[in-house]
């Protein structure tokens, strides 16, 4: 019999691959080469989620090395700042980069309730962060309801994932997919715009999703 593995084995395989050394080429390899060229969804329009949704009050989750909330413009001074992942590495990288926010610091498996104990949130945000989790997107998306848990009313949710099923990619995108499901740092051979749409839709009153290239960029109110 094949030994399947669990949902949190499979969440710690796709943050495993974040050593310190893969976050010291993150920016240039992740969010030049291979949103530009594999994907096909330049990281400017990332950062442009950032700056149409990002609040003064915020939480994010699957924080990479904090590039985005480096780079992008919060709508007030008086910044709180909250950043959760799995991976203690990309904590440490975004901590240190964002020190001047002082953020709060959460390692969590955002498949399970995210118990922070404390002031809720204006704003929330996952960049690429669902197609690292395990499942499909009716399933692994049960993300959103415990994000709903932490935020205000009125509150918004946004991020980017990137498809496989149903997606046009060129060749050098199908092939990355491929390898990293094989290695387990992604898990989105079954993830559709479809799926994502309906799942939004269920958990949240208002959302729009948009795809560029292979990678679907959304945002939804509580």
């Amino acid at each position: 019999m094949n030994y399947i593995p669990t949902n949190e084995e499979q969440g710690k395989a796709g943050a495993a691959m974040y050593t310190r050394l893969v976050l010291t080429l993150y920016d240039w390899w992740f969010l030049w080469y291979n949103c530009r060229f594999l994907w096909e969804c330049p990281a400017r329009y990332l950062l442009d989620l950032y700056n149409q949704h990002v609040s003064a009050n915020h939480l994010d989750i699957g924080v990479g090395t904090g590039y985005f909330l480096n780079k992008c413009k919060f709508p007030d001074t008086n910044i709180r700042l909250a950043l959760m992942d799995l991976n203690a590495n990309s904590l440490r990288a975004a901590s240190k980069r964002l020190v001047r926010y002082r953020p709060e610091v959460y390692q969590r498996n955002v498949l399970e309730p995210f118990g922070i104990n404390g002031p809720v949130f204006d704003s929330i945000g996952m960049m690429n962060l669902l197609h690292c989790l395990p499942g499909n997107l009716k399933t692994k998306t049960n993300v959103f309801e415990h994000a709903k848990e932490v935020m205000n009313p009125g509150a918004v949710i946004f991020g980017s994932t990137i498809l496989y099923e149903g997606v046009k990619r060129n060749a050098r995108a199908t092939m990355a997919i491929k390898y990293a499901n094989k290695r387990g740092f992604m898990a989105n051979l079954n993830d559709n715009l479809e799926d994502l749409q309906e799942s939004l839709q269920d958990s949240f009153s208002d959302s729009y999703v948009k795809l560029i290239g292979c990678e679907a960029l959304f945002w939804a109110c509580k």
